[in-house]
């Protein structure tokens, strides 16, 4: 064991992380109302920034609350890609030496906190989604910690209530883990169910090339969340959620020597990480929550066939054995795989066949516990017949129905739900003070919230986190003036009517895809949580990365300004992916070809060049496509938001919400009709939104539409527009402010739709037409003399 490590049993007798002395103290709790009530004060008065957090942001049925009750929209960032990678990881070695990987100073160093922190406050992106993966915390073995990565995150955590921060620690993981071609779990994972890591790829059992630095040539690109299909991700996700009804049979040897169905082993070492991480954790202020696991995927639960999988689901690029294909290739047998290419109007379509593993190499450890076979053949899913030397598919439906009641399987109602409620258990049982956190929870990636989801599945203050990406554009890698809405043509929308045109009609396409993802949440969890999307960004190396070398970010700003509109005109709030200082022109994110970051240290200035301050430009350096990055936005809402809208190009917005009224309806899943009558006693007059000193800087805001009895003020130091309504009583009265300023702003591009861009050929094809009728409905005689 290393010096870094601890075996669970030492871990009460020595965790004291972060002396008591080293923490930043946190703001008082306000036990009275705001001051704003008093009939004498001036906005601004108090001591608030728009985007400053403290720990007591609570669920109030669908909003999140302040201590004086006020709706609160926080915006932040995902900190961060790097986290998945470890400091000392080896393209050329990997996966040797995986017991001795070390996370520290993931995603930076404690001495360059400060900067970073000062910047992400300057931009509003103040609450952070904070990436801790399995593996950096129990690498050695499972039950050894690793006790310098804990307390490296915790003294880097502590910087943040110095710049009114806080976060929530998502235990990330992308295709079960780093050794399966993503992050998350370690390797003693994939060892401990009896797999060969060093046969894997070999084997066709994962695809390793993105985590050894590619994932950037055409024919790499985008082919990395293929692995979920592929048998080693597959089959881990299947024993940990379901390992219990399709892999009884499979038993782990532990370290004290008993033997543990793997689904108890699998999901024991995960609770008990995560036992460890909120007893890091929780008793800092700034921790406001954690976020059970990024992205879940059911493995092959649900899988009705074990020929293919569903090509509206998920993603068919280079080599997709199906399932038994898997099977087969990973106990040594060459199997023909068909090769997929992209093409149109289709995404992908195979384009050839190949034979794998022409070497006959089996991914499965004779030493393990399946005995060097096939954990599917094992529990007699599939079999070998020596005679005709092929294999056979013996259960086909087998992770459709249970195997020994027949009766069909949910993976939310019957895996993903229970685990959950074990996981929610654990983290209340081990918070500190019986302070309870926020839980955030995520659906299978691309999904709706589903309808099962009721009450009963749904813990104390748990917080429903979707991910949204414009699929179309992550998969080309490209944006321009024609945008697809994957989403719908997934759920049977007609082509044509999937086709949006400009960047009007982007807008109009992310706003829809998001107001769908959001509105699903609203009504299958009956307007009772809270929706925030964890996870939503563009890809910088877009349009073949010529930005790169233009310096021209054009269609990234086009893009990104899209994608924000939808989420402001959802109301709700969200973490970008992602802020990441590793990240350069040629390497973008350094893990599986992603390049997402639209801050890069390498193009900032040295840290020594810096002014902290939030009015300090010097901080923007490094970074990429601010103007639409960094937006105003209602941050603390006396009241219930009902519009906000931004233009970018003129950098007006308009912001309208209303008082609650006790009597009205219950309101409805949309996000136009929320529910007015659930909200919590509000203390305070004050409404506060953030208006960047990017924008705001050397121009005056002007601030119309308030009534005379209203009042406002702007603090640039505070980047704050402070505004105070006379009347926060009359049940249902609405507010409406239309915020600009002067000088105007340039415009970066033009809004354009299809009829700015070719209305007049339309015009002028149509009269063309209409003549050639007039004149074959109405011929002219010409008589000559």
């Amino acid at each position: 064991m290393s010096s870094a490590a601890s075996t669970a049993s030492d871990l009460d007798a020595s965790f004291v992380i972060v002396d008591s002395d080293e923490k930043p103290k946190q703001q008082q709790h306000l036990s009275q109302s705001h001051p704003s009530l008093n009939a004498d004060y001036r906005p601004g008065s108090s001591t608030s920034y728009a985007h400053h957090w403290t720990s007591h942001i609570e669920p109030h049925g669908r909003y999140f609350i302040d201590e004086f009750g006020r709706v609160c929209i926080p915006r932040g960032v995902n900190l961060s890609g790097n986290c998945k990678i470890p400091i000392n990881h080896d393209h050329d070695t990997f996966p040797h030496g995986h017991e001795e990987v070390t996370f520290v100073g993931r995603p930076f160093p404690l001495e360059d906190a400060d900067v970073h922190f000062a910047r992400l406050r300057r931009w509003g992106l103040t609450f952070i989604r904070f990436l801790v993966t399995w593996e950096a915390v129990e690498h050695a073995g499972p039950g050894e910690y690793d006790l310098d990565y804990l307390n490296y995150v915790k003294k880097l955590l502590s910087y943040l209530p110095k710049y009114g921060m806080v976060a929530f620690i998502d235990a990330h993981q992308d295709v079960w883990s780093r050794y399966s071609g993503g992050s998350g779990a370690p390797a003693w994972t994939l060892e401990a169910i009896g797999f060969d890591l060093h046969v894997l790829e070999e084997s066709g059992s994962a695809w390793l090339q993105g985590v050894r630095g590619g994932g950037h040539t055409e024919a790499e690109r985008g082919v990395w969340p293929c692995g979920y299909q592929k048998l080693a991700a597959a089959t881990l996700a299947t024993c940990f959620w379901g390992g219990d009804t399709f892999a009884p049979q499979l038993k782990i040897k532990t370290k004290d020597g008993r033997e543990a169905p793997v689904q108890q082993f699998l999901q024991d070492a995960y609770l008990s990480m995560w036992e460890v991480i909120v007893k890091t954790f929780a008793n800092l202020d700034c921790v406001i929550g954690f976020d059970m696991m990024n992205e879940p995927h059911r493995g092959y639960i649900d899988l009705p066939s074990l020929h293919k999988f569903d090509y509206t689901t998920d993603l068919h690029l280079s080599y997709v054995p199906s399932a038994f294909q898997s099977f087969m290739l990973a106990s040594g047998y060459p199997t023909s795989v068909g090769y997929w290419t992209r093409s149109f109007p289709l995404p992908t379509r195979r384009t050839a066949y190949n034979v794998l593993n022409p070497m006959g190499r089996k991914a499965w450890r004779k030493e393990g516990p399946t005995d060097g076979k096939c954990v599917w053949e094992m529990h007699g899913v599939w079999g070998y017949d020596v005679l005709k030397k092929e294999g056979v598919v013996l259960r086909e439906n087998y992770f459709v129905k249970h195997p020994m009641t027949g009766q069909k399987v949910d993976w939310y109602i019957d895996f993903y739900f229970p685990f959950v409620r074990k996981w929610a258990e654990r983290v209340s049982r081990y918070t500190a003070n019986g302070k309870h956190k926020l839980l955030f929870l995520e659906p299978i990636p691309n999904e709706f919230c589903p309808s099962s989801w009721t009450p009963e599945h749904q813990p104390q203050k748990m917080v429903y986190s979707p991910h949204w990406y414009d699929l179309h554009a992550l998969f080309n890698k490209a944006f321009g003036d024609v945008t697809v809405n994957v989403q719908g043509l997934s759920r049977g929308m007609l082509p044509w009517k999937a086709l949006y045109w400009g960047q009007s009609g982007a807008r109009e396409n992310h706003s829809l895809q998001i107001r769908n993802v959001v509105e699903a949440g609203y009504q299958s969890l009956k307007n009772e949580r809270p929706v925030f999307l964890g996870e939503c960004g563009i890809p910088m190396d877009m349009n073949h990365g010529v930005a790169f070398e233009s310096d021209d970010w054009t269609w990234q700003l086009r893009m990104m300004d899209s994608m924000l509109t939808g989420l402001e005109q959802a109301l709700i709030g969200f973490t970008l992916w992602n802020y990441n200082p590793d990240n350069d022109d040629t390497r973008g994110d350094h893990w599986n070809g992603e390049n997402f970051s639209w801050f890069a240290q390498r193009r900032s200035l040295p840290a020594s060049f810096l002014n902290l301050a939030q009015t300090s430009a010097t901080l923007d350096n490094g970074g990429r496509i601010l103007e639409a990055v960094v937006r105003p936005f209602p941050a603390k809402i006396s009241g219930i938001p009902l519009k906000f809208e931004y233009g970018m190009n003129t950098a007006e917005f308009i912001f309208e919400w209303c008082n609650a009224d006790p009597k009205s309806s219950s309101g409805s899943g949309e996000i136009s009709n929320p529910p007015l009558n659930r909200m919590a006693p509000l203390l305070a007059k004050e409404t506060e939104i953030f208006v960047p000193s990017l924008t705001a800087n050397e121009r005056d805001v002007i601030v119309e539409g308030l009534e005379a009895s209203d009042s406002h003020h702007y603090d640039p130091a505070r980047q704050t527009l402070y505004i105070v309504t006379a009347d926060c009583e009359t049940p249902g009265k609405r507010h409406r402010v239309r915020v600009k300023v002067r000088p105007e702003v340039r415009a970066k591009f033009e809004v354009n739709d299809f009829w700015t861009d070719h209305g007049f050929r339309v015009v002028s094809v149509g009269v063309v037409i209409l003549a050639a009728a007039i004149v074959w409905l109405f011929p002219v005689t010409i008589v000559t003399p």
